[in-house]
C-alpha cells in the first residue's frame, strides 16, 4: 500500500535529494536502485508506524554487523524523515511552537560534567577562535525555565568528537549547563568545524557511487530538559560554513542558524578575560509544555557508554 506521506511532493523530492537523482556524477542505475530501496523503507515506516525507538533499536542490531550503519542511516535520510514524521504528529495533535527538533547523530556520550549557569567545554589544547555561546531558556509564553539542563556537544577544529578520537581528553567539547532562576546559560568553546564520513569507508563509497558527498556543516549539538517539560533534541549550524545548505545528513533548518558576531571591541574582550576577538552567538531555546513523563524523558535508543573512570 502506498504512503501518502511518502508519495507527497516533499518526500519525492527528498528521496531525489538522496539518490542523488538531481544532480550530475554518480552511477544512474545505482541511484534508481538506492532510491527504491529507501522509498520502500520510508513506507514500511509510515505504513507500520514504526515508531523511531523500534527504528534505533533495529539499527543498533546492525550496526552489531555493520558498525557504519549510524552513519548511513542519516546519510540516506532516516534520521530526518523520522523527524518529519514527529512534526507532522506534532502537528495533527496541535501541538506547535518551541524550537525546532533535529537529529541527534550518533556521537552522544552521557555523564557530562554538569556545572551551574557558565561552563568551559573545551580543554584549552585545541588554537581555534575562542566562541562564546550565550542565551535563555524559557517556555512557550517567554517565561524563563529555571533550572533546565543545556546539555551540548560538539567537533573540535579537526572535526573530531572526544570519546570517538583518541586524541582527545574525555568529556573535551561536552558539558551539562544548569539553568540559573533567570534560565540563563553561558558557554566557552571553540568554534567547531565540520567533518566527513570516514574516507572510502562503505558510507563514502555508498554515497559516492551516487554522486553524493558525506561532509556535514559545522554544528553544535543539544539536549534541553527541564521538570514538566518536553525534552529537545536539537543542533544549530554555524552560519558561513560551505556546506551549510548541504548537509550529508539532512540536519539543516533554517531557523537553527543563529547569527555569529566576530567581537572585535576591546570591552567586550575584556569582559570575557580573552586577549583578543572572539565569536559570539546568542540564541535562545524555548520549550514545550509535557503531555506525560514519557515526553520529559531523551529517545530511547543505544548510544556509547560513558567513558570508564572519566
Amino acid at each position: 500500500m502506498a504512503s501518502e506521506l511518502v508519495q507527497s511532493p516533499e518526500i519525492q523530492a527528498y528521496l531525489d535529494r538522496i539518490s542523488g537523482l538531481d544532480q550530475e556524477g554518480g552511477d544512474r542505475r545505482m541511484k534508481q536502485i538506492l532510491r527504491r530501496v529507501v522509498s520502500d523503507l520510508f513506507t514500511t515506516i509510515d505504513d507500520f508506524d514504526v515508531s523511531a525507538e523500534e527504528f534505533w533499536a533495529a539499527l543498533h542490531f546492525m550496526q552489531q554487523g555493520a558498525p557504519e550503519f549510524g552513519l548511513i542511516a542519516p546519510g540516506l535520510g532516516f534520521d530526518h524523515f523520522l523527524d518529519v514524521r514527529m512534526d507532522l504528529a506534532d502537528k495533527k495533535a496541535g501541538t506547535t511552537g518551541g524550537t525546532p527538533r533535529t537529529i541527534e547523530g550518533p556521537l552522544y556520550i552521557p555523564g557530562a560534567p554538569i556545572e551551574k549557569g557558565r561552563a568551559r567545554l573545551d580543554d584549552g589544547e585545541d588554537t581555534g577562535e575562542v566562541l562564546i555561546m550565550r542565551g535563555t531558556v524559557k517556555d512557550l509564553n517567554g517565561k524563563p525555565v529555571a533550572g533546565a539542563i543545556v546539555d551540548v556537544w560538539h567537533a573540535n577544529t579537526k572535526g573530531g568528537y572526544s570519546g570517538f578520537d583518541p586524541s582527545q581528553k574525555p568529556y573535551n567539547n561536552r558539558r551539562r549547563i544548569e539553568t540559573g532562576a533567570d534560565g540563563s546559560y553561558v558557554f566557552r568553546s571553540v568554534v567547531p568545524s565540520g567533518y566527513s564520513v570516514p574516507p572510502q569507508g562503505s558510507t563514502d563509497r555508498l554515497l559516492q557511487s551516487v554522486g553524493r558527498h558525506g561532509n556535514r556543516p559545522a554544528h553544535i549539538h543539544f539536549f534541553v530538559s527541564a521538570p514538566g517539560y518536553r525534552h529537545l533534541t536539537t543542533q544549530i549550524n554555524i552560519d558561513g560554513d560551505p556546506y551549510l545548505h548541504d548537509d550529508f545528513a539532512f540536519a539543516t533548518h533554517n531557523d537553527l542558524i543563529p547569527e555569529v558576531v566576530r567581537q572585535e571591541d576591546p570591552e567586550q574582550i575584556r569582559a570575557e578575560q580573552l586577549n583578543g576577538p572572539f565569536s559570539q552567538i546568542d540564541f535562545d531555546f524555548t520549550l514545550q509544555k509535557a503531555a506525560d513523563t514519557a515526553d520529559t524523558e531523551v529517545m530511547a535508543r543505544n548510544r556509547a557508554p560513558a567513558p570508564a573512570g572519566a
